[in-house]
């Protein structure tokens, strides 16, 4: 399974990226190979319109199982996310990418809209 999630920085103790569109990173954790891999999503900060979509584009082609971010995808990441085989969890925000693994793990998340 392929769970990715809106980050911070570039490892387990970075923290969730309330933010879905602008995140700074795209964490790729492989549970399969238990192996975790950062994406640079930093460039998005230069888009003026279209942030989410292009996220949510990125995501797809990460060809991810779980998302689990902030605040949630805007509308139109989300018209394109909910075409997409993906879990989404919301409300991880001011957690560490492990927490929000652990908590994902424990059944403790909030899941998006689907």
């Amino acid at each position: 399974m392929r769970i990715i999630f809106t980050s911070t920085g570039e490892g387990w103790d970075s923290k969730i990226d309330p933010r879905f569109g602008r995140t700074d990173f795209i964490l790729v954790y492989d549970t399969e190979k238990d192996e975790l891999e950062a994406h640079d999503n930093r460039e998005i900060k230069e888009v003026a319109h279209g942030a989410g979509p292009k996220t949510a584009q990125k995501i797809h082609e990460l060809k991810a199982d779980v998302l689990i971010t902030g605040n949630g995808p805007g509308g139109n990441a989300a018209t394109i996310l909910n075409k997409m085989p993906l879990k989404i969890f919301i409300r991880a925000g001011g957690m560490s990418i492990r927490e929000a693994y652990e908590a994902y793990k424990d059944d403790a998340l909030e899941p998006g809209a689907q």
